[in-house]
C-alpha cells in the first residue's frame, strides 16, 4: 500500500469507515458532467461533512447504496442536490437517516449481496436539482457491451491523489460474467449477483467502486459500485452489485416501512 493510501486510511479510520472502503472508491478517466444533470445521486457523508460514499434516490424516503458503506446511523448524513462537495451551493438538501438496512446475506469476504437501503427521517423535496431514479425489474439483465454510466466524487487517478470537489462520471461497457470470471480476470469470484463493467484496455473505470454509487443502464440503476482489483486495470473490470437480483427485497423492505415501493 502506498503512502497516500496509508494516509487516507488513517483519515478514514478517524471516521470509523474501513480502509478497504476508501481504496474501493473512485472514478478514473471520467469527466465532470453539467452541474446538477445527474439528479438522483446523493453524497453520503460523515457528520463532519466528509464525503465517503455515494448513493441513489429511489424513493422520496429511500436511498440505495452498498452494504460496505455502513458506519452507523448516528454517524452519517445524506446530501441530495449536491454537485461540489467542497462548497455550499444552495441547492443541497440535508437528511438524517432513520435506518440503515444492509442485505441480510451481505458477505464481507466475498462481497456478495453488497447492497443496502437507507431510510430517511424526512422526505426529499423533488425539484430541478433532485430526482428519483427507477430500478430494473426483478432478474432483468443488460446486454454485454451496453454502455452504462457510473458517477461519483471519488479519486480521478488509480494512484490516489486528491478527491475532486465536483461530481465525476464515465460511461463503461458491460462485460460478460464469463469473461469477468475467467482465469485471466477474477477467476470465479464473480457471483450471479454481480455485474462487471469496464474497457479491455482499462484506463476508464470506477475502480473498486465509488462506494455505493449508481451504475445506470438504459435509464435505470442496474448496479451499485461494490469492489474490484486494482484501479482501471485492463485485466480487472469494476464489479457492481446487480440491483435486479434484489428488486423484490428492495420493494419488500420499503413497503414494510412505508407502504410504497420504488419508482418503476
Amino acid at each position: 500500500m502506498d503512502l497516500p493510501s496509508v494516509l487516507l486510511c488513517i483519515l478514514l479510520d478517524l471516521l470509523a469507515v474501513s480502509c478497504q472502503e476508501l481504496i474501493q472508491g473512485r472514478i478514473v478517466g471520467g469527466y465532470a458532467p453539467a452541474p446538477h444533470s445527474i439528479k438522483y445521486i446523493v453524497s453520503i457523508q460523515s457528520t463532519r461533512g466528509q464525503h465517503f460514499c455515494g448513493g441513489s434516490l429511489i424513493n422520496i424516503y429511500w436511498v440505495l447504496t452498498a452494504a460496505h458503506c455502513t458506519i452507523g446511523v448516528e454517524q452519517i448524513m445524506i446530501v441530495a442536490g449536491d454537485y461540489s462537495v467542497s462548497m455550499y451551493e444552495g441547492t443541497e438538501q440535508f437528511f438524517i437517516p432513520q435506518l440503515l438496512i444492509p442485505h441480510p446475506q451481505y458477505n464481507k469476504i466475498t462481497n456478495n449481496a453488497d447492497i443496502m437501503l437507507i431510510k430517511l427521517k424526512a422526505p426529499v423535496y423533488l425539484n430541478s436539482y433532485v430526482s428519483i431514479a427507477p430500478l430494473p425489474r426483478q432478474s432483468a439483465s443488460v446486454a454485454e457491451g451496453r454502455l452504462c454510466r457510473v458517477s461519483g466524487w471519488g479519486f480521478t487517478s488509480s494512484s490516489g491523489g486528491q478527491i475532486p470537489s465536483s461530481l465525476r462520471t464515465v460511461k463503461l461497457p458491460i462485460v460478460s460474467t464469463a469473461k469477468c470470471n475467467s482465469s485471466e480476470s477474477f477467476n470465479g469470484n464473480i457471483t450471479s449477483n454481480m455485474i462487471c463493467a469496464g474497457y479491455s484496455a482499462g484506463r476508464q473505470d470506477a475502480c473498486k467502486g465509488d462506494s455505493g454509487g449508481p451504475l445506470v443502464c438504459e435509464g435505470r440503476i442496474y448496479g451499485v459500485v461494490s469492489w474490484g482489483m486494482g484501479c482501471a486495470d485492463a485485466k480487472y473490470p469494476g464489479v457492481y452489485t446487480a440491483v435486479s437480483k434484489y428488486r423484490r427485497w428492495i420493494d419488500r423492505i420499503m413497503f414494510s416501512y412505508y407502504g410504497r415501493c420504488s419508482k418503476d
